[in-house]
């Protein structure tokens, strides 16, 4: 899992082994105390099915003691044994590329430049740089979101996709390869935003992309284009529970809308919340400890407004 983009010229990194409650609680502690343009944060399991490794990217020499402190409540004296390493750029790209594996989901193929020989004649490839390689896919919250725009595919051609909270352009990159049809992506950040428009150029797919910077739904570019087809909105459950009310107004009414960066005890609350807007949920995944809701028209009726 990760939280954040990574900055685009890491100095520096903590790395520290721990169990899945900690890296979790630390992965959120983090990614909401650092700003999120310079910091990233990611947590990884390890082969043996108990550890996982917590890896948190600095833009600029963190203090360390101030990080040691802030996570002690989390892992105790554990903190101690956090290591942090200043990494120079050819590390970091190296680094991306080690991580950035081929992800399938369908025809579809998410991968980096040394991967371009696994390409098959029918894929629909999505190429990423290495260094823009976090949130392409491998983030279990985003390979949900492909799953469920494959199946909605194979029902169904929207016309109309949103995806809230873009980060690197992933979603709708491959919503706009797949379909042939105009996307709007939007995220708050400045960086991801600009993370998304030049991964879109790199793939040739500029044109099939509407890109905004604003928080949720609040910009003139969504809702020039109410009634999409498809909606993603790939963020965590407190936003998903304050937006489901521009959330359900953007879904077209025989639309479908897929909601993610959910862990397992967030799904009950974020469904109830989208009943209370007429909504039931069609399928849910379940990822890396990460849930992916489909969810179409069907549930409570709508609350007045």
């Amino acid at each position: 899992m990760l939280e954040g983009l990574p900055p685009h010229r890491p100095t520096h990194v903590l790395r520290l082994d721990t169990d899945e409650r900690a890296a979790r609680a630390m992965t959120d502690l983090i990614g909401e105390v650092f700003d999120p343009t310079e910091t990233a944060v990611a947590a990884f399991e390890a082969e043996d099915g108990r550890t996982w490794h917590l890896e948190a990217y600095f833009s600029e020499e963190p203090d360390e003691e101030g990080v040691r402190e802030l996570i002690r409540p989390i892992v105790g004296d554990a903190a101690d044994r956090a290591v942090f390493v200043a990494i120079g750029q050819q590390d970091w790209v190296r680094a991306s590329l080690e991580g950035l594996k081929p992800v399938r989901a369908g025809r579809i193929l998410v991968h980096g430049s040394h991967d371009r020989g696994r390409v098959r004649a029918n894929d629909l490839p999505i190429e990423i740089e290495a260094a823009l390689a976090f949130g392409t896919g491998h983030h279990g919250t985003t390979l949900g979101c492909l799953l469920a725009l494959v199946d909605e595919v194979k029902r169904r051609r929207p016309a109309r996709i949103l995806d809230v909270g873009t980060g690197t352009g992933i979603l709708g990159l491959a919503a706009a390869r797949l379909l042939h049809t105009r996307v709007v992506a939007g995220d708050l950040d400045p960086e991801a935003v600009a993370t998304a428009r030049t991964n879109a150029a790199f793939n040739g797919l500029s044109n099939l992309m509407a890109f905004y910077e604003a928080p949720g739904l609040r910009h003139p570019l969504v809702r020039a284009s109410r009634g999409y087809g498809l909606v993603f909105a790939n963020i965590l459950a407190r936003p998903l529970t304050r937006l489901a009310p521009s959330l359900a107004r953007a879904v077209a009414t025989d639309g479908t809308l897929v909601l993610s960066g959910l862990i397992p005890r967030d799904v009950p609350g974020v469904l109830a919340a989208y009943a209370g807007q007429g909504f039931r949920l069609r399928r849910r995944r379940l990822i890396e400890g990460w849930a992916t809701l489909e969810l179409r028209r069907g549930g409570a009726a709508p609350r007045p407004r």
